[in-house]
């Protein structure tokens, strides 16, 4: 019973937080915004870099676990 009272509280707790933050968003400076679509930017780019890497080391250690299996039949 404490566990669902202490699970109502945090939420609503939460939702307070989250309630009051709107509003402090939406005075940032104009520089700040900027600044801030510029860092968003700059994170898109390189998670645009790592995606090809990503698949390649994927696929390298899938081939790796395959390739012993297939060896191993093969003889």
């Amino acid at each position: 019973m404490k566990l669902s009272k202490s699970k109502a509280f945090l939420a609503l707790l939460f939702s307070l937080f989250a309630f009051f933050a709107i509003p402090a968003h939406a005075a940032l400076n104009a520089g700040i915004s900027t600044a801030f679509t510029g860092l968003q930017t700059d994170a898109l780019d390189l998670v645009d870099m790592v995606w090809p890497v990503l698949i390649a080391v994927t696929m390298a250690f899938i081939i790796l676990r395959l390739f012993p299996k297939a060896a191993n039949k093969a003889v």
